[in-house]
């Protein structure tokens, strides 16, 4: 893990300055090369949804190394081999989704430390260069490791004082969609009355001294992100970046169109 990274993250985001970062979730590395080269603060690789194995999440994770990037694991699900596995691989903290109790949360918060503060095992891999650090990274990982619990249902947001409570946990992130299929707004990223909750919820976070993050899905939304206090700032995914310019360039040129989740034969051709 790369403490100092973490460090300035912390330092940033206690100086009221927004730190930018993004979502990966195609096999590339040089995806993250990108985003380390142009001076994100942070990247989540999301082993949640989508296809990446654990090699190419390594990879994403060397990407980073020796720079001040955060390398974030988004995992599947509260897991302890899950955290394990990814912190072992090298990863500066992890993102567990649905979390919804302070129970869950003691319990990530747990996984991610090493005895007595936790019971989190002591491998020779990465993370201890390959049990040439035990002790350093060991004392290391229980000082800073990031514990990122996801709030992405109405019960998560109807707890977040007890989930404030929790020690080791001081960055927070929400998942408006699945909020609002929560909420009972399927298929909606923002669904009616969503955004008044999260920005209530963001100001019992900020009000507890902590912080967190969201999402953008557009250059005006990341700046109204931004003014309404949010710390970390998620520019995109790699696919919807992707997406957003190729929409840009082929509507320049009368050439843009909705997908169609069938990806037919005729569609491509249309």
């Amino acid at each position: 893990m790369k403490s100092p990274a973490i460090q300035r993250l912390r330092e940033r985001l206690a100086a009221n300055q927004p730190a930018l970062g993004m979502w990966v979730s195609l096999e590339s590395p040089s995806i993250t090369e990108i985003a380390v080269a142009l001076g994100l603060d942070w990247i989540v690789i999301d082993a949640e949804h989508g296809h990446l194995d654990w090699k190419e999440i390594t990879e994403h994770l060397r990407a980073t190394m020796r720079s001040h990037t955060v390398a974030l694991v988004r995992l599947a699900e509260l897991n302890a081999a899950l955290v394990k596995r990814a912190l072992d691989c090298g990863a500066d903290g992890v993102i567990i989704p649905w979390i919804e109790t302070a129970d869950q949360l003691h319990q990530a918060v747990s996984f991610a430390r090493y005895p007595p503060r936790g019971t989190r095992g002591i491998g020779g891999e990465r993370a201890t260069a390959w049990g040439q650090c035990t002790l350093q990274h060991i004392q290391e990982a229980n000082e800073n490791v990031l514990v990122v619990p996801l709030i992405e249902s109405v019960r998560g947001g109807q707890n977040i004082d007890e989930l404030l409570r929790v020690e080791g946990v001081d960055v927070f992130l929400f998942g408006p969609s699945d909020y609002s299929s929560s909420a009972g707004y399927p298929g909606q990223w923002m669904g009616p009355g969503v955004e008044q909750q999260l920005l209530a919820i963001k100001d019992r976070i900020a009000a507890a001294g902590k912080h967190c993050g969201i999402m953008t899905g557009s250059e005006a939304d990341l700046l109204a992100r931004r003014d309404q206090g949010f710390g970390l700032l998620g520019v995109g995914s790699d696919c919807s970046l992707l997406l957003r310019s190729l929409h840009a360039a082929l509507d320049a040129v009368g050439r843009d169109r909705k997908l169609n989740t069938q990806l037919s034969a005729d569609d491509a051709a249309q």
